[in-house]
């Protein structure tokens, strides 16, 4: 159906140069939820179902509600402490916030209009498993149309001052449609971001070396002054 968001076309938020495919894509990257850095109060509610989180703010309405219990974690950079999480500067694009719960086993979302194809995300566990769970309808109910489990992935990012980190990537393909996730494991032990509709790959947004940066500003240089002397 066409109101499957992986039918959804994004050319309107300046993807307008992507393929057909990748413009098919939609990622919760929870980001802008609140001023950063903040106090991990913050639940995510209806902010990316037209509605708002319980700070007020608003978001793209994508028609996805989140449970009572998911809230907003802020992540730690090199010159911010806000919590014992980082994505380590590995996805500067989507570092500053992410998904957990500190009541609870599970975070659901529900996604009305259904989804299909695929589905992803990026975790991190310091030392406890968990679980994401996908099902044909909403608040984790109907049949269960694919099931990834977690293992503990936590590692080290020397400068971050957090033991949650760095994210893994991980993500499943499924049949039929589904309307709910269920984000499981033990509360404040598991955290989500970049959950991903319609591919089994989340985003990764790679800085530009600081060389090519500047490479390209030269470049950038070299074409004005030619448009000068013509």
């Amino acid at each position: 159906m066409a109101s499957k968001l992986s039918k959804i076309a994004l050319g309107g938020l300046g993807l307008g140069a992507m393929s057909a495919a990748q413009a098919a894509v939609i990622s919760l990257d929870f980001e802008g939820i609140a001023p950063y850095p903040n106090g991990n109060n913050v639940l995510i509610q209806e902010y990316y179902n037209g509605g708002t989180a319980s700070n007020g703010n608003s978001g793209t309405n994508y028609g996805i509600s989140f449970s009572a219990n998911s809230l907003l974690i802020c992540l730690n950079s090199t010159t911010v402490t806000c919590s014992n999480t980082s994505r380590g500067g590995l996805d500067p694009g989507s570092d500053e916030g992410g998904l957990f719960f500190l009541s609870g086993a599970q975070s659901i979302m529900n996604v009305a209009a259904g989804f299909d194809t695929g589905f992803s995300f990026n975790y991190v566990s310091l030392s406890q498993p968990g679980s994401v769970s996908v099902y044909d309808d909403l608040d984790g109910t109907g049949n269960l149309l694919a099931t990834l489990n977690l293992s503990a992935n936590a590692g080290s990012c020397p400068g971050y001052g957090a033991g949650f980190c760095p994210f893994s990537p991980i993500g499943v393909g499924f049949a039929g449609t589904a309307k709910s996730v269920s984000f499981a494991g033990v509360a404040n032990q598991i955290v989500f971001d970049d959950i991903t509709f319609g591919s089994v790959t989340p985003p990764v947004d790679t800085p530009v070396p600081a060389t090519l940066a500047l490479f390209g500003l030269g470049l950038a240089g070299l074409g004005l002054t030619r448009r000068k002397k013509a």
